[in-house]
């Protein structure tokens, strides 16, 4: 039974989780492949979506159905292909895929056929993504005789002795034919070391150019940041000599805009920097694994490094600290400015309630007022009618009184009463509403 059949079949009757396997197989998922000596490893780095890598793995697939190789399987990461003539490693990762080619050969002098020429292969196969890496690695036994100033620039040369068993030397300059050139020259590894070796001075320069993506991102994003820290600083000395609510408002959506505009750019440019820190990393880790000696007066990797890209590094973090500082101080503002608006929308109710008191105490006077005059008016409308009844019990002779005797006679009690009924009217119309 397998390894790989081991990791399917759960032990004692278990049930395993469903992603055992691919977490038990993730440590062996790059394994270092022995290298003998000499040899030149071409490496091509393509950055990579979803959908470019789904069409990567099968144009992949269908390259190597068409030499009698079995291509990667769907979800496959990682496969090897030996073709007639060099070992092709092929990888995918998150954001970019790697074609490795491994070519045996008896080349003494370093870099003396063209990687272009080597590299035919790359020339039957679709394009992965945009091009970003190019890596050209000469892996030789004897040292050139006139050294390693020979071959690369002198100012940009980088060169160490790798536990007195190996030297390694490159310019992290490209080249006339498109690659970045790293030369190892073995003197005591075995091939497995070398495999190793090797594998770690191709992912320093692959991880280095990713982490360096983040700078152009940091560049673009500086004019943009430094115009929305003025807008800021404008709102902010405009908010201390604004008054009223309208201006206020005014300054609001002035803000809520800068801080919208601010959202898009943080989460757009977020991934680039974090995914530049991850891989800043990975090159560190990969450079103390080397356990560097210098050569000379030359710098090591890790000097050369921490001299030429650190300062990239630190503008792409002091970038996104800008960014999430800025954030906060129009969040602030934000708040404050909403507290300002606030404030005004009570003094303004406190107004308008004022304005609806003063107006309910002239109505109620004019209810009063009303209700005085509903009662006279009534008061004589009924009086009025007593008056004709009066007269017609004199004219009917049931009365020697004269009709507007008695028609005085009931003023008082009329008005009193019309004044009660009118008074109980509007009670009932207060508690029903009540």
């Amino acid at each position: 039974m397998t390894d790989s059949e081991d990791l399917r079949e759960p032990p004692f009757g278990f049930e395993p989780h469903p992603r055992r396997g691919e977490v038990l197989a993730e440590v062996h998922a790059r394994p270092f492949r022995p290298v003998a000596t000499p040899c030149r490893i071409l490496r091509f780095a393509f950055m990579t979506d979803f959908a470019e890598a789904a069409s990567d793995r099968a144009n992949l697939g269908a390259f190597c159905n068409a030499r009698g190789a079995r291509g990667p399987v769907e979800g496959e990461k990682q496969h090897v292909v030996t073709l007639s003539d060099a070992v092709l490693r092929w990888e995918q990762h998150s954001e970019f895929t790697t074609y490795t080619f491994e070519i045996q050969g008896e080349d003494r002098y370093p870099f003396e056929r063209r990687a272009a020429t080597l590299a035919h292969v790359m020339r039957a196969l679709p394009q992965p993504g945009a091009h970003l890496v190019s890596i050209d690695l000469h892996l030789v036994d004897v040292m050139p005789v006139d050294g390693f100033a020979s071959i690369f620039d002198p100012t940009s040369l980088a060169a160490a002795n790798i536990e007195g068993l190996a030297w390694a030397a490159t310019d992290f300059k490209v080249s006339s034919d498109g690659f970045v050139r790293c030369l190892v020259v073995n003197t005591g590894l075995n091939p497995h070391a070398v495999g190793a070796l090797t594998q770690r001075l191709l992912e320093v320069e692959t991880y280095r150019t990713l982490a360096l993506l983040g700078l152009p991102t940091a560049h673009e994003l500086s004019p943009a940041l430094r115009a929305a820290e003025e807008q800021l600083t404008s709102i902010a000395a405009t908010m201390a000599q604004s008054e009223g609510l309208e201006e206020n408002h005014r300054l609001l959506d002035a803000l809520m805009r800068l801080a919208a505009q601010l959202e898009s750019e943080t989460t757009r440019s977020a991934y680039r920097f974090s995914a530049s820190r991850a891989y800043e990393g990975i090159v560190e880790q990969r450079l103390e694994t080397l356990h560097e000696e210098p050569i000379g007066s030359y710098p090591t990797f890790s000097a050369f490094l921490q001299r030429r890209m650190a300062p990239a590094m630190r503008t792409c973090r002091m970038m996104e600290e800008r960014q999430t500082r800025l954030a906060d101080k129009v969040a602030r503002t934000a708040n404050l400015l909403r507290t300002r608006v606030y404030v005004d929308l009570e003094e303004q109710n406190r107004e308008v309630m004022k304005s609806m008191n003063e107006r309910t105490r002239l109505q109620l006077r004019m209810q009063h007022t009303v209700e005085g005059l509903s009662v006279a008016a009534v008061s004589y409308y009924v009086l009025g009618l007593i008056g004709y009844l009066f007269k017609g019990i004199k004219d009917a002779g049931w009365t020697k009184v004269d009709a507007n005797v008695l028609t005085a006679l009931a003023l008082v009690p009329v008005v009193a009463g019309v004044a009660y009924a009118v008074r109980r009217i509007r009670q009932a119309h207060s508690e029903h509403d009540h």
